[in-house]
């Protein structure tokens, strides 16, 4: 388990850990109505920065709107997400890469099953980059169970509340001796990892479910196209079979927590190559900008310490 750093900023202040506390009544305990967004913080030759700051403020933006969370935005401007990242990470004396997890949980006692007009309350916290898979080939599992369609549960919002199905799906597959699982949505279509987006090479051509696939819109996932295009590798995002993942070239898994992580089996099928040729270069090229020895994407880059 990854540490966690001892301040933590909660109700408009810096506290410790452990006073850092919402009431059993809230709705973000009763019905895991918050939402949230984790960002890599990284040192870099001119200090820490952190990647994509602002999209990732965007994204706590956007799931809030999503779920009718609508007491964050007129209190929170990027100026202000961007000062609280900065005096967190000051306050904790970090000097190592970390990952910051941002939440606006909404805090009213007892409303009933609602969403709008409710108090919220904004925690922010640093704990240890730990990746969540292996980075040197990961073993997955076709999950028994599908991922939550986005007309139940809105997949591009990050709900709390709705990694319950993340938890289900990633258990099986601990449980069943993997590292984690490959979702499917209703119609047996691949969308990805349990917190993470999934990748596939075939014939030099990078591929991964597109946004209608019931997938989390990852800012790492984006990322890595954009990088790709740049790299002149060809790109496609569109439905995927599973069984194209068994016959795939290539394998990897993308996101904040789970880095580029290379995959080695799926369902006790061998991949081809693991890591192979254009995993290890985006590999290499993802390493290189979160510490800012990557000239042309300094600009996703916020000093921050």
């Amino acid at each position: 388990m990854a540490r966690m750093y001892e301040k933590v900023y909660f109700g408009d202040t810096l506290v410790d850990s452990n006073d850092a506390n919402l009431s059993v009544g809230s709705s973000a305990v009763l019905y895991g109505l918050s939402v949230y967004t984790v960002f890599p913080v990284c040192k870099t030759a001119h200090g820490l920065a952190a990647f994509r700051l602002s999209d990732h403020y965007k994204r706590l933006v956007d799931s809030a709107k999503i779920m009718g969370i609508d007491t964050f935005v007129p209190d929170w401007s990027f100026e202000r997400f961007e000062k609280v990242a900065k005096e967190l990470i000051q306050a904790n004396s970090v000097t190592t890469d970390v990952f910051v997890r941002a939440t606006v949980h909404v805090s009213e006692l007892i409303p009933g099953t609602r969403s709008r007009g409710l108090t919220t309350t904004v925690s922010m916290f640093i704990y240890d980059a730990t990746p969540i898979v292996p980075q040197t080939g990961a073993r997955l599992k076709t999950s028994v169970w599908r991922r939550v369609p986005d007309y139940a549960i809105p997949s591009r919002a990050k709900v709390n509340g709705a990694y319950v199905n993340s938890v289900l799906a990633r258990q099986d597959a601990l449980d069943s001796g993997y590292d984690d699982c490959v979702f499917l949505d209703c119609n047996g279509h691949v969308c990805e990892a349990s917190a993470a987006n999934i990748f596939l090479v075939r014939d030099g051509v990078l591929i991964t479910p597109d946004t209608s696939s019931d997938i989390l819109e990852g800012i790492n996932r984006r990322t890595i196209l954009a990088v790709a295009r740049d790299m002149n590798i060809p790109t496609v995002e569109r439905v995927v079979d599973l069984t194209e993942l068994y016959v795939a070239d290539e394998v990897f898994l993308c996101g904040t927590s789970a880095y580029i992580a290379p995959i080695k089996t799926i369902d006790a099928r061998d991949i081809k190559s693991a890591p192979g040729t254009i995993t290890a270069r985006l590999q290499e090229m993802h390493t290189s900008i979160l510490h800012g020895t990557s000239p042309m994407y300094q600009h996703f880059l916020t000093q921050v310490g």
